[in-house]
């Protein structure tokens, strides 16, 4: 499926539309679409990503200037026509390569009525098949409507185009555009805005590629054992309660951060016996030793940095070592906002006080995973994060709202 996306400007461009085709031409292409962006300003942003200038479709040329100038005194300068017919010959043959052409704005905000007069041409010829994302409405906004008059083209964007998909960013904005259109709410579609989660987390380059490959942000929930792997960090009860927690929530998963202990030969035949529970437990794929996960077969050394990311990845921290001097991950995960479970031992209980759920760490796995399902169910927090991560990232809405629209208005093109 070719995708073309045409707005004013385009990345670098700051801003919420352009951040939007950022993300949507950067998934799309990953997702094996050629697409390109055509724009009025802005440079190539993506080596997979086309990029198109014509300076006459952005928003601050001096030609749109002086046309929207003398449009914004209800006059239609000759300028309007040639500039209007220039855009048209210069976006055909780029909308010609493209099955699907996602416009932003452009047909109903007046930032460029000679770009919005150039895609009416075009899609009247059924030289593109438009879909037109709905961020601003002029005729709606009091900023803007002292500069609109009756008539054409200003009539352009309160009026609905023949075979043009629409799309707003909420179903606020899709009542005001139904009543804008004179068109039944259902006829327009809601795709939302959203959220770069790796980004906005900052996470290391060597995070990313870890939580990509084991798919961590799906996990629910993303148990965190910051520890070494020896017989004292008592990692088999960990493992017994990620598995009993699968019974209420079946993407629970167990990160242990730490290699094997390297003082005692004995860790060895300790993480033998690891990998063995795991298989008998029947959680390997949700159960991740991270020290296995380096490049090329090597050590993975989790790094300061990369600890740092996991404590903001995870959802609960799990500390069910039988002796400890101190206990450094339970203050690193007050500093992270963490709830912490975690064995009844004095350390801990010096820490935490009481603001821990302590267990005995010889006691019932499945009555600590009860406890951690309990929590997190009665977590308006948690129940938040895991809307946002499963419907408001940038990779959930391409896969889940993205491409099957544009699939659709393709395949409705042919």
């Amino acid at each position: 499926m070719r995708v073309a996306i045409l707005h004013y400007a385009a990345p670098p461009v700051v801003g919420g539309v352009e951040i939007t085709i950022q993300h949507h031409a950067r998934l799309l292409a990953e997702a094996g679409h050629p697409v390109s962006v055509i724009a009025g300003q802005g440079e190539p942003f993506h080596p997979q990503v086309a990029f198109h200038l014509i300076p006459e479709a952005g928003s601050r040329h001096p030609q749109v200037l002086d046309v929207g100038e003398a449009l914004a005194r209800g006059e239609i300068p000759d300028a309007f026509a040639a500039l209007r017919d220039r855009l048209t010959g210069q976006l055909r043959p780029l909308l010609a390569e493209s099955d699907v052409c996602v416009v932003h704005n452009a047909l109903t905000l007046h930032k460029n009525l000679c770009l919005t007069a150039a895609l009416r041409r075009l899609a009247d010829e059924g030289a593109a098949r438009l879909v037109a994302w709905c961020h601003d409405l002029a005729w709606q906004d009091d900023l803007y409507t002292a500069d609109l008059h009756p008539g054409y083209p200003w009539d352009l964007l309160r009026t609905p185009w023949p075979g043009v998909c629409y799309v707003v960013v909420s179903a606020h904005r899709r009542a005001r555009l139904a009543r804008l259109l004179e068109l039944p709410e259902s006829a327009i579609r809601v795709v939302h805005p959203g959220v770069d989660a790796a980004g906005f987390l900052k996470l290391e380059p060597a995070t990313r590629q870890l939580v990509e490959r084991l798919d961590l942000f799906a996990a629910d929930p993303l148990l965190l054992l910051p520890a070494r792997i020896t017989r004292r960090k008592n990692i088999e009860f960990a493992v017994r309660v990620t598995a009993a927690l699968l019974a209420h929530r079946q993407r629970a998963t167990l990160l242990i951060t730490g290699p094997p202990g390297p003082h005692n030969p004995a860790n060895v035949a300790y993480l033998d016996a690891l990998h063995r529970l795991r298989a008998e437990m029947n959680v390997v794929e949700r159960v991740h030793f991270l020290y296995a996960h380096g490049a090329d077969g090597a050590p993975l050394h989790v790094s300061d940095e990369m600890m740092a990311d996991f404590y903001h990845l995870a959802d609960v921290l799990l500390f069910p070592s039988r002796r400890e001097g101190f206990g450094i991950p339970v203050l690193e995960a007050g500093l992270a906002r963490l709830p912490i479970f975690a064995a009844h031992i004095p350390s801990v209980h010096e820490t935490a006080g009481g603001l821990a759920y302590l267990f005995d760490p010889d006691g019932d796995p499945v009555e600590v995973a009860a406890a951690i399902h309990t929590h997190l169910e009665a977590s308006p927090l948690h129940q938040l994060r895991r809307r946002v991560l499963e419907r408001y990232t940038w990779q959930a809405l391409v896969e889940q709202e993205v491409l099957p629209l544009l699939r659709e208005v393709s395949e409705d093109a042919h």
